[in-house]
């Protein structure tokens, strides 16, 4: 069975920073992984997407503070948050698509809250 488990949200002060992870099993061959957000009565936006070969998109909110990475050997994606501000509070949501079937899966988010 397919699973994305997110970690690294928290509390965390406005210009602070966080990494968040996300964790994929259950997918023989990943392909295109991102990071969305959402927060409540809104619709889920993109934050950054990277490729299977590591190329990368950011959304123009995110460019400049936030970076998406991926380690292939350990199925897992990443997104480094700096200079956090408090419009980036959300819950996050990872995303993975599997090359093979093309099948898009979505981690069960964690939340980040940026506040003094």
């Amino acid at each position: 069975q397919v699973q994305l488990v997110e970690s690294g949200g928290g509390l965390v002060q406005p210009g602070g920073s966080l990494r968040l992870s996300c964790a994929a099993s259950g997918i023989s061959r990943l392909g295109t992984m991102g990071w969305y957000r959402q927060t409540p009565g809104a619709q889920r936006e993109l934050v950054a997407t990277i490729t299977s070969d590591s190329r990368t998109k950011h959304a123009e909110s995110a460019r400049g503070r936030f970076t998406i990475s991926r380690d292939n050997a350990k199925k897992t994606v990443y997104l480094q948050m700096n200079n956090l501000k408090p419009e980036d509070t959300a819950v996050y949501f990872c995303n993975a698509k599997s090359q093979i079937s093309g099948n898009e899966y979505w981690g069960q988010g964690t939340q980040v809250t940026v506040s003094s």
